[in-house]
């Protein structure tokens, strides 16, 4: 009986290549939980594949998605309570693209906006809490206001240990170095793959880590210790 592992990947940002060579090695099996922690969409040269093997995936583990402030630019401006504009410039024209040249908004298929609109705001284990962006460590984790699990950045604001006492795994915050942020207490994994980076997937109860990019390359490591 293969053990079941808890699996968190960050922000994908379109990058099919670099995630279809990480799940390619992760082997994700119906025993597993992957999570992964949003933007997936956006800035990278296809968000229509990733969101298709996304769905595919679905039928191979416990598939876990949360919501980065990317999805919701985008599902804000399907809803029209959101600004077209601000979306299609911080990276949604290239998400349309991706469906073909010179989308509209229209040409996003029903499937893939009714499967976001599933995503939720944070996941949780019994030693560690999942989610996009950051958190107050003064606040339940059901309390959580979602502009901030979405969109505040740790070059914001660091947050001290939650009150949980859990440890957070948090995307959003891109290291341009593609180097893991690990402070004990919160580890951000946004190694910024659509800007020459890496994608990188974490199994936090061992410390294990894998990481690929879109030229091809992959590498695997263990987590360094905090700072």
């Amino acid at each position: 009986m293969t053990t079941p592992r808890t699996l968190a990947i960050g922000d994908i940002h379109g990058c099919l290549t670099a995630l279809v060579l990480l799940l390619a090695e992760l082997q994700p099996c119906e025993q597993d939980t992957l999570i992964v922690l949003g933007d997936v969409i956006d800035r990278g040269p296809d968000s229509c594949g990733v969101l298709d093997l996304l769905l595919k995936l679905r039928s191979r583990c416990h598939l876990v998605c949360l919501l980065g402030n990317h999805e919701q630019m985008l599902l804000d401006a399907v809803t029209g309570t959101g600004n077209l504009q601000d979306w299609l410039h911080y990276g949604g024209a290239a998400t349309l693209d991706s469906y073909h040249e010179g989308a509209a908004l229209a040409a996003i298929p029903e499937q893939h906006i009714e499967f976001l609109q599933t995503w939720g705001d944070f996941h949780e284990t019994p030693s560690h809490f999942f989610a996009h962006g950051n958190f107050l460590s003064e606040v339940r984790l059901a309390a959580q206001p979602w502009e901030w699990l979405r969109w505040e950045s740790l070059r914001d604001l660091l947050p001290g240990t939650h009150c949980s006492g859990k440890t957070a795994i948090l995307g959003h915050t891109a290291n341009k170095r593609g180097e893991i942020l690990n402070l004990g207490h919160l580890i951000c994994i946004d190694t910024y793959c659509h800007g020459g980076g890496w994608l990188t997937a974490l199994e936090p109860e061992t410390g294990k880590v894998w990481q690929s990019n879109n030229r091809g390359e992959y590498r695997s490591q263990m987590l360094m210790p905090p700072k």
